[in-house]
């Protein structure tokens, strides 16, 4: 973990690391939430504002799980990660 926050290799954690780190952290929880809510919308077929458990057992998993930004469309790097973990998998 210090090595991780300890970006420059200078053997000291400053606070512009620090920072740097907060900003990574909050940019990963504003990525989570827009992904979260980009997947119940799309439960939500019926658009009542609620999720039934027809529309969650109806629900694409593995699509959620390749669509890691949560755009309902699945880019060339997207299919190319879950390519790779299948892979690492085989072996």
């Amino acid at each position: 973990m210090f090595k991780k926050l300890d970006r420059n290799g200078d053997g000291v954690i400053d606070e512009k690391e620090i920072e740097s780190a907060r900003d990574a952290i909050m940019d990963r929880a504003d990525a989570a939430q827009a992904r979260l809510g980009n997947r119940w919308r799309r439960l939500d077929t019926n658009g009542d504002g609620k999720v039934s458990d027809q529309e969650f057992a109806s629900s694409m998993p593995l699509f959620d799980l390749a669509d890691r930004n949560g755009d309902g469309k699945l880019s060339a790097d997207e299919i190319a990660s879950v390519r790779k973990l299948i892979a690492e998998r085989a072996n």
